[in-house]
């Protein structure tokens, strides 16, 4: 799932100042499970965005809403009819949700009420981690199923660095160093040998750094 946090709220209000309508948009995905952009989190903002604009002493009318996903066009379309008539909005979406607004809503100010972090998961109630760099080339499968890319403060391919100890990476002691998880793991699987054989540098192109990716479905595109 797509990680996101809170922007602060200075910063939400300074954004949206000189807008006398606005809505604050939730995503009932991702965002919802991490307690950043659900129907909650929307009542709050909207509510600190009504203060602050009365003990500014200016008018400002704040609209509620929220859809299943902000990422896909056809949930997009059930809220035209409340965002049509705003000012802004402040989408407390991941960043592809904010970008597929302003695109449905070109004359609309979109702003993100949001920063989209990471791709990760729960280990604990309220503590998400980063698990995939979505990198477009994975090796889990020669690592025991964790990712040295995304959770190796260095993205190293054939162990650790020499700043690992005790098992903990060097860069936080508070991290695990997951190149002692992945050898652990192997040692389980009895696959220790496959750590001796030495990885190419990775195909790094098919990766964010290079160019925005996209995935087609053939099988449901309609030929022309």
């Amino acid at each position: 799932m797509i990680v996101a946090s809170s922007k602060p709220f200075p910063e939400i209000k300074q954004m949206l100042s000189g807008f006398k309508k606005v809505c604050v948009l939730g995503c009932g995905s991702c965002v919802t499970i991490c307690h950043t952009g659900g129907e909650k989190q929307v009542a709050e903002l909207a509510a600190q965005l009504r203060l602050a604009a009365k003990l500014e002493g200016r008018q400002l009318e704040v609209i509620e809403d929220s859809t299943l996903r902000q990422c896909e066009w056809e949930f997009i379309r059930d809220i035209q009819g409340v965002v049509k008539d705003c000012d802004a909005v402040i989408s407390i979406a991941c960043g592809v949700g904010v970008q597929y607004m302003a695109e449905r809503f070109p004359r609309i100010r979109i702003f993100p009420g949001l920063n989209t972090t990471f791709m990760g998961g729960p280990v604990e109630q309220g503590v998400f981690w980063e698990r995939c760099a979505g990198c477009g080339n994975c090796i889990v499968g020669t690592t025991g199923g964790l990712c040295p890319v995304s959770r190796c403060a260095k993205s190293l391919l054939n162990g650790p660095c020499g700043g690992s100890q005790n098992g903990k990476c060097e860069v936080s002691r508070e991290t695990p160093c997951v190149w002692h998880q992945i050898y652990d793991q192997l040692d389980i699987q009895q696959l220790l040998a496959t750590m001796e054989t030495i990885v190419p540098p990775k195909d790094w192109t098919t990766g964010m750094e290079n160019h925005p990716r996209k995935m087609v479905l053939e099988h449901l595109v309609v030929k022309k």
